[in-house]
């Protein structure tokens, strides 16, 4: 397997545990594990853009990319792989030079279609297809980390 030249990730259920908490005033929380920001550093310093593609549409993914420096934030994405077809069209790669871990069936078709594929330990659709990778950490636990990490040690 060659290195990809885009990593992209899904939100729910890789950088977070899935879960949609919410306040009685009606607030949605998302607890973020700090070590997927390593993920993202890694990556940059071996000259890879990072990005985040799911079909949520929140402030709150804005905000925690914007932080992190992610150089790609596609929220409201049904079709993923008619985007990431997009993205790669646009940024002159292909399919197979793109990383990308999901967790869920919204994400089985891309995962299917790119060079490296990855789920976090306990994904929904585990058993659906074979992976390049399959993180020890759980979604929210610093699975897309490992996941980088992984890449750059084979």
């Amino acid at each position: 397997m060659r290195l990809p030249k885009l990593i992209l990730t899904d939100i729910d259920g890789v950088w977070t545990d899935g879960g949609m908490y919410y306040d009685q005033t009606g607030n949605e929380w998302k607890r973020f594990s700090t070590y997927d920001g390593g993920g993202v550093r890694r990556a940059h310093e071996n000259g890879v853009p990072v990005g985040i593609i799911t079909c949520e549409n929140t402030q709150i993914v804005e905000n925690r990319a914007r932080k992190l420096k992610v150089d790609y934030v596609f929220q409201g994405v049904h079709d993923k792989l008619e985007k990431v077809r997009t993205l790669c069209s646009e940024m002159g790669i292909g399919l197979e030079d793109v990383a990308y871990i999901g967790d869920d069936v919204g994400d089985l078709e891309l995962l299917k279609a790119v060079g490296i594929s990855a789920l976090p330990s306990g994904a929904y659709i585990e058993g659906q297809l074979e992976p390049s990778y399959i993180t020890r950490k759980k979604g929210g636990e610093g699975a897309f980390r490992e996941f980088v990490d992984w890449i750059y040690s084979r």
